[in-house]
């Protein structure tokens, strides 16, 4: 009697909790009561079940129900609540152009097995389709213009390609405009500069005229070296193609190594030339009178060492007559 009492509590507690294990419910809505014509929303399904049973839930296309269609859908998401259960959930997204009040009938899911065909039910669907209020209720006493049609406002879909064409446009100009500047430096630096005569005799000459001006007697270092190096720059441009106004020291140096210039002597003195002005232009330094003509010669030196032999023979034979007698 009392194993008899003990199965039969046994059996009160645990078959409740497997019913409850068992248990599915189907629910549908939508996700508002009550739109106007032509409006959209969404109709979901949603079924609750164990996870070790399989469910047949229907699948709607076209229409829901007379005047209610289907837009997209279903969309199927499944998501695990615990205790071996699962919630799937079908996504529809509809809409309706003619007024009324719509009753949706349950949806059902349904499982056959050996013991034959179940179905679970959920609740109906209420919908209410609304027509759009446009003019006030006595029309009847007024006439009104015809409403001139909506402006729906623009969307990122719509700009984008324009933002697009904009960018690529601007990206274009750019472009142009760098190869447009690159093109133009490279054909300033090709361009050879019209020499009329050698440029020795070009750089002699100035350097005549910077002695006798006589800078750094009278006190002004500074531009007596600043004219030495621009004499001695403008030389190398027009020996040796070098442009070296616009280069520093070490920057001129390698220039005209890589025109096949020695590091010979007159590599020296070029080299002491022009740090030894460096150091008066930038670091202040004050040579000393020696120094000063020390300069001067070996910038003088570095001309008459380096000068082009062509120009000197052709300069030599202009001075001659015809028949060998000099002029």
């Amino acid at each position: 009697m009392k194993r008899f009492i003990i199965t039969v509590l046994f059996v009160l507690l645990i078959l409740p909790l497997s019913l409850k294990g068992q248990e599915v419910t189907v629910s549908a809505a939508f996700d508002t009561t009550k739109i106007f014509i032509g409006d959209q929303t969404g109709f979901s399904v949603a079924v609750e079940q164990p996870a070790s049973i399989r469910l047949l839930i229907p699948v709607f296309k076209d229409t829901l129900t007379k005047n209610i269609e289907i837009l997209n859908g279903p969309v199927v998401d499944t998501l695990k609540t615990g205790d071996n259960r699962i919630r799937i959930t079908e996504k529809y997204l509809v809409t309706s152009f003619d007024s009324g009040f719509y009753n949706i009938d349950p949806v059902y899911a349904e499982i056959s097995d050996s013991k034959g065909l179940k179905r679970f039910y959920s609740d109906y669907s209420i919908l209410e389709v609304v027509r759009v209020r446009l003019t006030p209720p006595d029309t009847a006493s007024k006439i009104f213009d015809i409403t001139s049609p909506y402006k729906a406002p623009l969307t990122l879909g719509e700009l984008l390609p324009w933002i697009l064409v904009i960018l690529l446009a601007a990206a274009l100009i750019w472009f142009l405009i760098r190869m447009a500047r690159k093109l133009k430096k490279a054909r300033k630096e090709v361009l050879i500069p019209a020499i009329t005569e050698p440029a020795h005799i070009i750089a002699f000459r100035d350097l005549e005229n910077l002695k006798s001006e006589k800078l750094w007697q009278s006190g002004e270092t500074k531009k007596y070296y600043t004219r030495l190096t621009e004499i001695i720059r403008q030389y190398l441009e027009n020996r040796f193609m070098v442009y070296s106004l616009e280069m520093t020291t070490s920057e001129t140096l390698e220039a005209l190594v890589r025109t096949g210039f020695k590091k010979d002597e007159s590599y020296g003195k070029l080299r002491s030339v022009l740090t030894g002005a460096d150091l008066v232009k930038f670091a202040k330094y004050k040579p000393d009178p020696v120094e000063n003509e020390s300069a001067f010669s070996s910038s003088w030196d570095f001309v008459a060492a380096t000068k082009a032999t062509e120009a000197v023979k052709i300069m030599d034979e202009s001075k001659e007559k015809p028949g060998g007698e000099n002029r």
